[in-house]
This record gives C-alpha cells, structure tokens and sequence, in this order.
C-alpha cells in the first residue's frame, strides 16, 4: 500500500506472521525428555509452556532444548510441581512464582515477556488439583485462584498482550468432561472451582478453545488407570486464556490428542494457539520528479 503525504511516499509493507503457543503438562521432565522432543520436532511451536517438570532448575536438561533453538526459564521444585518456558524468541522480564503469598513455596507459576515479533506477556501456570476436598488442598487450590484473579486484574490493567495458558485443574461445563456425573464431588468440577474460574474469565479474557471449538468430546487429560485412554473417558483441563489485545489475533486453537496414544505418554496432551503477529514496514520513498 502507498500513500502520498508532503511530497513522500509511504510504502507499507505487510508480512504475515504466525506465532504458535503450546502448553504441555509433560508429567515429569525425566521421563519425557525422548516424547518431549519428538513432539517439539513433530509440532514446532514458538513457545512451548510446561508444566509438572518435577525437577530443580539444575536438572532440568536445558541444553537438550537450547540446541533445538529455544530460550530456556524454569521454576522448578524438587519432585513435584515445577514449570517452565521454551521460546524461539528471547524473553524478558521474567517472574517465578504468583504474586499474593511470600510463604508459598510450590513452583506452579512463571511469566515472562516475548520481545519479537510481537511483545506478548506469557504466563504459565500449574494451578493446584485441590484433592481431597473438604482439607487444606482444596482450601489452597481456592485461595490460589484468587491469587491468580488478582494477576489476572493487573495484566488487564496494563492493557499489555496477555495471556495465561498451562494446567488449570478446571472442568470449566459439562461438556467437557466424558461423564461429568463421575466429576460430581471432585475439586476440578465443584462449583465453587468453576465459580471462581468463570470471574477469571468475565474479567475480559477469552477460553481460546472455545472461542474455536464448539461441542462435546475434546479433552487433554485421560487418566492412567481404568482404560481412560481406551474408551475415551477425559477431561478438558488444559485452557489458554487470553486478553481482549490476545483474543484478536487469535487464529486456531487445537489439542493434539493423538500423543496420548504414543509410547511412554503423559497423561496430558499439548493445546496450542496460533495467533497472528503480522509485521508491517514502512519504507520511505521520494517520488521522482516528472
């Protein structure tokens, strides 16, 4: 596109660009590493968040990744927990940990800034399972939510790009779960969970999923035990959650169910957005004279 303007013409000059985010609960790094790396290979997202790397930030095989071409940031827990970024693109302004609680020791929370070719704040989260309820695990997995509606408050405030992606523990409706009714007393489907998930969301946030996906039958999460896998019997867990600034660039968003029936699986699967960051040029060209 060319416009005239003080004797110069502006020439604009588009290109497109797609940036793919995925989110992985890979269920400890240790024994992912080989299906971690055939998916990044297979997949090739941009960014890559995960989550249950269940490793110190020490043992986590960060060179395996940095020659694959990703910037690697961690926040892990010894055993348990932990998360962490991959990103083709450098990061700045990284955070660990969410902010509301000084004695909360779990790693379940990193953030970091993609600088090109489009800022985007990247927050990855493992949020707590909350089981067995009435206890103290629910009563944390609670109070954590409302940690994390407060951070979800101040990324809209900034008006920056924004989103939070990773393993909420949430079965957001019904539909997404094969047999809701077996959910029924369960901490990832008790109303008070999905109450507090669905402020997180009338705050201003998009479920990139479903603003693609209609219906029943799309899950990210088959347990271990009792032939889930085999019968179809899961969950829909895993949720990118995206800024009104995010949710208009948004393009697609799949879960790439088919890795849960590969070798030595997680029991969760990737979910991945795509989102368009076209870049526009301006080259400045003096008209010649006639």
């Amino acid at each position: 596109m060319q416009v005239l303007l003080a004797g110069v013409a502006l020439v604009f000059q588009f290109e497109i660009c797609f940036m793919k985010i995925a989110s992985f609960n890979i269920n400890g790094i240790k024994a992912r590493t080989p299906a971690l790396i055939s998916w990044l290979k297979e997949s090739n997202p941009d960014v890559a968040l995960l989550q249950e790397i269940k490793s110190i930030d020490e043992n986590f095989p960060r060179e395996t990744f940095e020659d694959l071409g990703y910037n690697v940031e961690t926040h892990g827990q010894k055993s348990f927990n932990g998360v962490a970024i991959l990103s083709k693109y450098p990061l700045r302004e990284v955070e660990r940990g969410l902010p509301g609680d000084e004695n909360d020791e779990q790693a379940r929370w990193i953030e970091a800034t993609i600088c090109i070719p489009h800022e985007i704040k990247i927050c990855c989260l493992y949020l707590p399972n909350g089981n067995p309820l009435p206890g103290p695990k629910y009563d944390y997995k609670l109070a954590w939510m409302d940690r994390l509606h407060l951070r979800a408050q101040e990324l809209l405030r900034s008006e920056q790009t924004s989103l939070m992606a990773g393993d909420f523990n949430i079965i957001p409706q019904a539909e997404d779960a094969a047999v809701p009714e077996a959910w029924t007393d369960d901490a990832l489907f008790k109303l008070e969970s999905r109450t507090k998930f669905r402020k997180i969301l009338n705050l201003g946030f998009s479920d990139a999923f479903r603003a693609c996906n209609n219906g029943p039958g799309h899950y990210s999460f088959w347990d271990y035990q009792a032939g889930a896998w085999d019968q179809n019997d899961g969950i829909r867990i895993d949720h990118f959650l995206l800024s009104p600034g995010c949710a208009d660039l948004l393009t697609d968003c799949k879960i790439d169910s088919v890795i849960r029936g590969r070798e030595k699986p997680s029991d969760h699967v990737p979910i991945w957005v795509k989102l368009n960051v076209s870049i526009r040029n301006i080259v400045i060209i003096k008209p010649t004279k006639r």
